[in-house]
């Protein structure tokens, strides 16, 4: 199939040239023959492949699998490859595997299922050779006996190759998605990830190259340049033992085509351009809990880019072909040669820089600065912001450090604190992850901290992004200031960060500081300024500024549409079309997510919010409860239920859902302290004292749970006790002049 992509005309211009399309490796192969070669056989080559004998991996001769109650057998049965395994009712029965998915440290194998989709098998060949531990099938969550109705069993929606995985292991995919028939019509040039993945589609370069060599225009057709276009160099200061390139970089565009793939992302249009700037087709995950850890390092598989804009290498310049060969995909060069490029081993590569004996544990350049974390039981990836271990940081925030990763079983973060020190003295600087782990916590004074960091052009985009997307936590008298600035960043990372956090400004100045970034030249920026926007009263809005927000509401309804097989996507359009008040819109949204994945509980508890605001609780309890017979032990049910019956009327089955809630997720502040301010609207304040302590001690800096501890201990008559937890109030929250006030009448003192 034939994939149009590349240039694009204006709606009403006339086609000045013809548009580019995928014409196939074989036709790159006949002038690029080394790239081709090396190429082969390389995991972009063999990122997925038709089901053959010389493209499974796995024991396909009758070998069986136990796990949980299920015996999966994998056989082989005239030339064709099959499993018996557990489906979507739970019973035995029999697959034809389609395709081959990776190929190591492990291959999955991809099963035909109706309406189009395609299955990723959870039992894996793990392709390592036997005495590092491979060669034999495993699953991909051991132990937790994920069975037919959890979410992440194999026949769900999470292990849905045309939905999590297909865009980056094929070459031009379409995924033509059809929400109204629920089903797939998927389609791509090449099985692979191919030459026009990455270089684009390649028929107007195909056309130059044929012409004389006399006959040849200068623009020589290619849809996208990934070569260096300003003939850097990098240069060793033997001083310094770095190596700086000359000029600087005054392009990324090599990066951000990696990082289509290499990154934690979501599409932001249905067609890929190949050459745009990434947020104008993707959205890349910012350092957000759970998928990175406070100071940073990756957590959750969230692959490489968001690390590596943590760097110091991206920002003087290294691209990816830096380090890795681009077609064959390995390092360049053995051990710590790579670095070498770069870093002059007589300052880096010798005992004195890393103390550790040379050849042993800890003398690799990537033991310290690229410290792994594996995923899918067998796969470990390296973490690419190449930085400096902090021990300290470990005592700080929790965030892992590479010295324990080492020495985990004999020595403890404390003990690899105190060698850090005595080898390089104290960290002179405070690092932003203390600042992202207030944040995330709450903790006193995170607001300033989230500023101050936030307005460092020093620290990288994407820690600055973070930052300012988690100011409405932890908003200060300066927020706004910080915001602002941050909205005019020449960064366009920074920039919808801080779109992010315009929901800490009031009505008047978010529209007046972000209504300008409805023209953004920056798509992602672009779609998340409407979306912002949207919650706002249309009075506020010239006419001019009306037309601009429905152009921008029109491409964020569009980038929701491109992932419509999503059910989050019908979640986020409810949410707009409930700011914009069209309850039944944001009604039909809500239905669509749950009609895609009956298991998506945030769906029964916003379509259940939405009948309250119709009046029509009755109706919400059905909803809810409807939800809690797929999920009886979802807290959020529960909680959501609780609410629900407490409007009803029917106070002792509330408590007894809020509860339920509370028991399910006690780290969850919000549910302990609805939990206890219910039990104490019922008369049970010692109990409802036991709560607030209870989830006061999980989290200590929720002022909602102060507020209550404080007000019910004034109000039993135990002053000391409502004093203490008022000033710990004041402590988190030193600029709110009601938590001000609250104290100084409870001190005594006169207004």
């Amino acid at each position: 199939m034939l994939v149009l992509a590349g240039c694009r005309s204006e709606p009403d211009a006339p086609e000045k040239e013809a548009r580019a399309e995928y014409v196939g490796r074989e036709s790159c192969a006949r002038c690029h023959e080394s790239e081709t070669e090396l190429h082969s056989s390389s995991h972009h080559d063999l990122a997925m492949e038709e089901a053959a004998r010389e493209t499974v991996l796995g024991d396909f001769s009758g070998a069986k699998f136990r796990y949980g109650d299920v015996t999966t057998t994998f056989f082989e049965r005239e030339r064709k490859f099959f499993v018996e395994t557990d489906g979507p009712d739970g019973n035995l029965h029999e697959y034809e595997i389609a395709y081959t998915f990776g190929v190591a440290p492990l291959q999955q194998y991809l099963i035909p299922f109706p309406g189009g989709r395609y299955q990723a098998l959870s039992i894996a060949w793990d392709s390592r050779p036997e005495d590092q531990g491979g060669q034999k099938w495993f699953h991909l969550y051991p132990g937790e006996n994920v069975d037919f109705k959890d979410p992440l069993h194999w026949t769900k929606r999470h292990q849905n190759w045309n939905l999590m995985c297909a865009e980056c292991h094929s070459t031009a995919l379409a995924k033509n998605y059809d929400v109204e028939k629920n089903a797939y019509d998927t389609r791509w040039s090449e099985v692979d990830v191919s030459c026009e993945a990455c270089h684009g589609p390649a028929s107007l370069h195909l056309s130059w190259a044929e012409k004389p060599e006399g006959e040849r225009p200068s623009a020589n057709g290619l849809t996208v340049h990934l070569s260096d276009r300003d003939g850097g160099t990098w240069v060793m200061n033997v001083e310094t033992g770095l190596s700086k390139r000359v000029p600087p970089r005054s392009s990324r565009v090599e990066v951000e085509t990696c990082a289509r793939c290499h990154a934690r992302r979501s599409a932001q249009q249905a067609d890929y351009v190949h050459g745009r700037p990434l947020l104008d087709t993707h959205r890349p995950s910012l350092l957000d809990a759970p998928l990175y850890y406070p100071d940073g390092q990756i957590e959750d598989e969230v692959y490489e880019y968001g690390s590596f804009l943590q760097s110091k290498m991206y920002r003087e310049g290294v691209t990816c072909k830096d380090c890795h060969d681009p077609h064959r995909l390995q390092v360049r060069g053995e051990g710590n040669s790579a670095c070498a490029a770069c870093h002059l081993p007589s300052k880096f590569d010798s005992e004195s820089h890393h103390f550790h004996r040379a050849g042993g544990p800890g003398s690799s350049c990537v033991d310290c600065h690229m410290p792994t974390r594996t995923y899918m039981v067998v796969d470990p990836r390296r973490d690419h912001s190449f930085r400096v271990p902090r021990p300290d940081l470990t005592l700080a925030t929790g965030s892992p450090n590479a010295c324990d990763g080492c020495h985990e079983t004999k020595k403890t973060a404390k003990w690899a604190d105190e060698a850090w020190k005595r080898w390089y003295g104290e960290s002179a600087d405070l690092h932003y992850g203390v600042a992202l782990d207030a944040g995330r916590r709450g903790l006193p004074g995170a607001g300033a901290a989230l500023e101050k960091t936030a307005s460092d052009r020093a620290i990288p985009g994407i820690v600055r992004a973070t930052a300012l997307s988690m100011l409405p936590t932890a908003p200060t008298p300066a927020s706004s200031a910080v915001l602002s600035a941050g909205l005019s960043d020449p960064d366009p990372l920074v920039r919808l960060g801080a779109v992010e956090g315009a929901v800490a400004l009031d009505s008047g100045s978010r529209h007046r500081a972000v209504v300008p970034l409805l023209g953004d030249e920056v798509r992602s920026v672009r779609i998340e300024a409407a979306r912002a926007l949207s919650e706002l009263p249309r009075e506020l809005f010239t006419p001019e500024q009306k037309a601009s927000l429905e152009r921008g509401v029109e491409e964020y309804v569009a980038a929701q549409l491109a992932n419509a097989d999503w059910p989050e996507s019908h979640m986020n359009l409810g949410l707009l079309h409930l700011a914009r008040g069209e309850l039944a819109r944001a009604a039909q949204s809500y239905e669509t997510a749950l009609n895609l994945d009956p298991q998506f509980s945030r769906a029964y508890v916003n379509l259940g919010d939405l009948r309250r605001m119709e009046g029509r609780d009755a109706d919400a309890e059905a909803l809810l409860r409807r939800g809690l017979e797929i999920l009886p032990d979802d807290a959020e049910l529960h909680h959501a239920l609780g609410l629900t019956l407490v409007r009803l009327g029917r106070k002792p089955e509330s408590l007894a859902e809020l509860r339920q809630a509370f028991e399910l997720r006690p780290e969850e502040a919000r549910y302990g302290y609805v939990f206890g301010v219910a039990l104490d609207g019922e008369g049970e304040r010692a109990r409802a004292l036991e709560v607030l302590a209870e989830t006061h001690e999980r989290h200590p800096f929720d002022r909602d749970v102060l507020f209550a501890l404080a007000a019910f201990h004034r109000e039993s008559g135990s002053i000391a006790k409502a004093r203490a937890y008022a000033r710990k109030l004041v402590e988190v929250s030193p600029d709110d002049p009601a938590t001000l006030q609250f104290l100084r009448e409870l001190e005594g003192v006169p207004r």
